[in-house]
C-alpha cells in the first residue's frame, strides 16, 4: 500500500484549504495584487479562522476590485455601505475602513519603492535565522518573528492598519518571504525550488 503523502496538518479541514496548501501558500509571491490583496485578507481574518476567509475569497475580490489598491484608493463612504451590505465577505466595518485605507496607503509607498514587491520582500529573513529542522512542533512556537515585528512596526509608522506582528508573519508565510512547510511535507521541496528559482525584486 501506498503510504499516504505528508502534508502540514492545518489544511486537512478541507479539499479547498489542502488546494490552498499544495499550491499556493508558502510558494514565493512577487505580484503587486496578490500582495496586496494577501495583506488585506490578513486583516479580514483577525480573530476568525483561514478557512472562512479562504471560502469567501472570490466574493472579496468582486467586492474589492480584485484588490487593484489603486481603484480601491478611490472607495467612499458609499463602497462601505455597499460593502457592509454584501453578504460574500466579512462585513466588519473596521476592517472595510482599514483595506480602503491601506489600499491609499500602498499608493503613498509605491511613490517611494517600485513596487509593492520591492517594499515586503525586503523582510525576508536571513536563511541562517531560519530554523535548522521545521517540525510541528517547532512552528507551533512561530506565531512572529523579528522580521515580521519590523514589518509590521514600519507599516503601522505609514499609517497601514490590522497589521499587527502576527498578522505579518501569515502574511510572510502565505507569500513565501518564510516556508513553513514542515519537513516532509510535499509542498516543502517545490516551494523551496519556487523561492531558489526566483529574482527578488528590489
Amino acid at each position: 500500500m501506498t503510504p499516504p503523502e505528508l502534508r502540514c496538518g492545518w489544511c486537512a479541514a478541507s479539499l479547498h484549504y489542502t488546494a490552498y496548501h499544495d499550491h499556493e501558500w508558502g510558494f514565493p509571491v512577487t505580484d503587486d495584487r496578490r500582495l496586496f490583496e494577501k495583506i488585506c485578507l490578513e486583516g479580514f481574518q483577525s480573530g476568525l479562522s483561514w478557512l472562512t476567509i479562504l471560502n469567501k475569497r472570490e466574493g472579496f475580490r468582486a467586492a474589492f476590485a480584485q484588490f487593484e489598491s489603486a481603484a480601491m484608493a478611490h472607495f467612499d463612504e458609499q463602497d462601505v455601505q455597499r460593502l457592509l451590505a454584501d453578504a460574500c465577505i466579512v462585513r466588519h466595518r473596521g476592517k472595510i475602513e482599514a483595506a480602503i485605507n491601506n489600499a491609499r496607503r500602498a499608493q503613498a509607498l509605491l511613490q517611494e519603492f517600485p513596487s509593492l514587491a520591492a517594499y515586503f520582500w525586503r523582510f525576508e529573513p536571513a536563511p541562517e535565522s531560519r530554523p535548522a529542522t521545521l517540525t510541528p512542533e517547532v512552528l507551533r512556537t512561530m506565531t512572529t518573528s523579528p522580521e515580521a515585528i519590523a514589518l509590521s512596526t514600519d507599516l503601522k509608522k505609514r499609517g497601514w492598519k490590522f497589521v499587527g506582528p502576527t498578522t505579518a508573519y501569515a502574511f510572510m508565510q502565505a507569500m513565501g518571504l518564510v516556508n513553513d512547510h514542515v519537513e516532509g511535507c510535499i509542498a516543502r521541496g517545490p516551494a523551496l525550488a519556487a523561492r531558489a528559482a526566483l529574482k527578488v525584486p528590489r
